[in-house]
């Protein structure tokens, strides 16, 4: 039955760019998820196969079927009562539920022994369960906080009720963290904090001065923010800070008027490290075309290279299949055999906090989105502005008029481009 499950979910992953083939698939599939989600941990040893089809299902499709949404409090029903453990499995198609029908999502409502209870507060108790629960790993508290960013992305202006529930928890965790060697907790926690930023800056600024931490939050944060180098955290970091700049000085606590020199400053380095790093994205996938050409070219050529009649004749790869076996005979966690079979990129240094996600924000230009913030800053108060200005540091003002300058190019290029099409 596993391998039957397992084959599956194969099919379902050789056919992403089929979306419409997933849709005639629901009638057969979604009871057998009902069913593996249900009856009480029955069937805990295939749970993780269930929640492989219903990501697929719930991320390819356009829409997510009302049948697909009965689904939804039985992840929480299974995550509450016999599979806590599973929650990194959860997560992938609860923030495709989020995201794909947020309306339906702050919409609905399911039965409990407590009465009638909204997704979204499910949602929040999963959260707060795992980050106060001291059985949980931290890949697991980050792996829960990104269910907060997915809220705050994709309902917009809706939660502004959540708010100090969502802070509660992420400063609490925050605050636990602050002596940690490693940041990638604090990291996370401030995704949520710039998620809650770029919601409402006003209504975020208010609960952190509430709780009294304002200072001792934007201090780690800007800290941490040199040891960023993954884009979504950036991303969300820059868009978080530049979203205060959009509120008037005057308005702002003192703390953070006092320090929007540093908070400016830090935009401006994380935003040229994203666009170097696109720019080298860009260049590298184009000497990867260029390899690819140049490879085609030698499979022309005669090569009589080879192994000698006395060598084995083996490969990086052959040789990395049998160290994960290896690992696995010889009492490893046989996470490397897994990811071989299931088709990751093995090989390479594994992060649970990967960039795979999907996300609102990935329509946001960070680029234009400083730009026009900062120019609209400038224009509104530019006295302010102008003693902002005289306290950066030199190559922090060359660095800001170089971004102007590139947003200003990027778009007048796609106004070309919209007058050609």
């Amino acid at each position: 039955a596993a391998q039957c499950l397992e084959c599956i979910a194969t099919v379902l992953k050789g056919i992403c760019e089929r979306p419409d083939l997933y849709t005639a698939m629901e009638p057969q599939l979604v009871p057998l998820v009902l069913q593996i989600l249900g009856n009480d941990g029955a069937f805990i040893e295939y749970l993780e196969y269930a929640l492989d089809i219903l990501t697929f299902l719930t991320y390819f499709p356009d829409d997510i079927s009302p049948g697909l949404w009965q689904a939804f409090p039985l992840i929480y029903v299974a995550f509450d009562q016999w599979a806590f453990d599973y929650l990194n499995l959860m997560v992938p198609a609860l923030e495709n539920f989020i995201a794909k029908a947020p309306q339906h999502f702050l919409a609905g409502t399911t039965d409990t022994p407590e009465g009638r209870v909204k997704y979204i507060d499910l949602i929040f108790s999963i959260v707060a369960k795992t980050v106060t629960e001291e059985r949980s790993s931290e890949s697991e508290c980050r792996k829960a906080l990104s269910l907060y960013t997915s809220v705050l992305h994709s309902c917009t202006g809706a939660i502004d009720g959540y708010l100090p529930m969502l802070n509660d928890i992420s400063l609490g965790k925050l605050g636990q963290q602050v002596n940690e060697e490693l940041p990638l907790t604090r990291i996370a926690i401030f995704q949520v904090l710039g998620s809650a930023l770029y919601y409402n800056p006003q209504m975020e600024l208010a609960e952190l001065e509430k709780r009294g931490v304002t200072q001792q939050v934007f201090t780690q944060w800007i800290q941490d923010s040199e040891k960023m180098n993954r884009w979504m955290p950036r991303k969300i970091t820059v868009l978080g800070l530049t979203a205060i700049l959009q509120l008037p000085a005057g308005s702002l606590p003192p703390t953070v008027a006092s320090s929007i020199p540093q908070l400016l400053s830090s935009i401006v380095s994380l935003t040229e490290k994203m666009k170097e790093d696109s720019e080298k994205e860009a260049a590298a996938e184009e000497d990867e075309e260029g390899d690819i050409e140049d490879e085609a070219d030698l499979y022309d050529e005669d090569d009589d290279e080879g192994f000698g009649e006395d060598e084995d004749v083996t490969n990086d790869a052959d040789e990395m299949y049998m160290d994960a076996l290896n690992k696995l005979s010889s009492g490893g966690d046989g996470d490397d055999i897994a990811r071989f079979l299931i088709g990751d990129d093995w090989d390479q240094d594994y992060d649970d906090d990967d960039d795979d996600c999907v996300s609102p924000l990935d329509e946001v230009d960070t680029l234009l989105f400083v730009n026009d913030t900062l120019k609209a800053a400038f224009q509104r108060e530019p006295d302010v502005y102008q003693q902002v200005q005289a306290a950066l540091a030199p190559e922090i003002v060359g660095s800001c008029q170089k971004l102007f300058a590139a947003a200003d190019a990027q778009r007048a290029e796609e106004a070309t481009q919209q007058n050609h099409t």
